[in-house]
């Protein structure tokens, strides 16, 4: 087949293609298609988080016609939070597409609309790096955290909301020892359901993020095998997936997940001998605040997930800019119900 040949030294030139492979990173999700974080368009920069502490007695008697115990009412707090800015662009120029020819074909040279398109929605596109940033900022809220993209922390949700953290619960999974996993499981069920005070409901369920060695060392313990040889249902059994890699699983009551992060292992990722405990299905407690965009017409507006604005080059038209905004922050509210435990003694 003839090609267009423009450049024979340039290989993304029209040349005659035997295969196109277009590598694109794995993108994680496993927070977000767990949906926990309840979304607040709010019309300002800042969040207002109002606590107020309520608790129960046990009323003393008290002869008849004499004064009653007072009620105390509960004081009221609140914290305001700056809303993070996002801010991601790219720049399409007439040079970078002339005599190029469109990815994967012979002679098909590229179009801008298709290069902007790509650029904006493709699988390591604009709106996918903003996606991939909030799963960054969802996995850091889940063990109480706000991160920046360089791990410098904007906000420590357990000193903000003055709370001590849970001392991190040792699995010692290599010991192999029975009738020790679910005592030490239920413990931390319970803890975390009483520091709940109230938040967690009959749907709200467990998860266990996994690091990779924990859950490899989890999925071998005698306890977790003796569980699924007794009671899984044979087509479970026949399947062998409980336990696989990035698999879910439930066991002693709690979802226990092999995260998947980034690619690189590094970036997005649950420490490699670590387990993070925190609920789904707990009303408020992870919550998403979307800020305004910065352009008059979105001014004291509720927030969106994501603002996108197109910028021409009207003097030459040279160029094709794309901008894209989101202002989210991603909190927990309530970050004593959280936990952590760690494989070893």
């Amino acid at each position: 087949m003839a090609s267009l040949d423009v450049f024979h030294q340039d290989p993304f030139t029209t040349i005659q293609l035997t295969a196109a492979v277009d590598k694109y990173p794995f993108q994680p999700m496993g927070l977000g298609e767990l949906d926990i974080f309840d979304d607040e368009p709010i019309r300002n920069t800042a969040l207002a988080v109002e606590q107020r502490q309520g608790k129960l007695i046990i009323i003393p008697t008290s002869p008849r016609g004499a004064e009653g115990t007072q009620r105390t009412t509960e004081t009221r707090q609140a914290r305001y939070f700056k809303v993070p800015r996002l801010m991601h662009d790219d720049t399409v120029y007439a040079n970078e597409i002339q005599d190029i020819r469109a990815f994967g074909t012979e002679s098909e040279l590229m179009q801008v609309q298709v290069e902007v398109a790509r650029r904006m929605n493709g699988p390591t596109g604009i709106l996918r790096n903003i996606e991939y940033t909030w799963e960054y900022h969802r996995l850091a809220a889940v063990q109480g955290q706000l991160l920046d993209a360089d791990g410098s922390v904007l906000y420590d949700w357990f000193d903000e909301f003055g709370i001590t953290p849970a001392d991190e619960v040792a699995f010692d999974l290599s010991a192999q020892t029975e009738h020790t996993l679910r005592p030490l499981i239920n413990q931390i069920r319970r803890t975390m359901a009483r520091h709940a005070q109230g938040a967690f409901t009959p749907n709200t369920r467990i998860y266990a993020l996994c690091g990779d060695e924990f859950y490899d060392e989890f999925t071998n313990h005698v306890d977790v095998i003796r569980t699924f040889i007794n009671w899984s249902a044979a087509a479970d059994l026949r399947d062998d997936s409980q336990g696989a890699a990035f698999d879910t699983f439930k066991f002693a009551g709690v979802y226990w997940m092999n995260y998947r992060g980034s690619d690189d292992n590094t970036t997005i990722k649950v420490p490699d001998d670590k387990v993070k405990f925190f609920p789904v299905g707990a009303p408020g407690i992870f919550r998403r605040a979307l800020a305004p965009g910065e352009s008059f017409e979105w001014v004291n507006t509720p927030g969106k997930p994501t603002y996108v604005i197109p910028i021409f080059d009207r003097d030459r038209n040279s160029w094709w800019k794309m901008e894209a905004y989101s202002y989210p922050l991603h909190i927990c509210t309530r970050p004593e119900v959280l936990m952590t435990g760690r494989a070893g003694d």
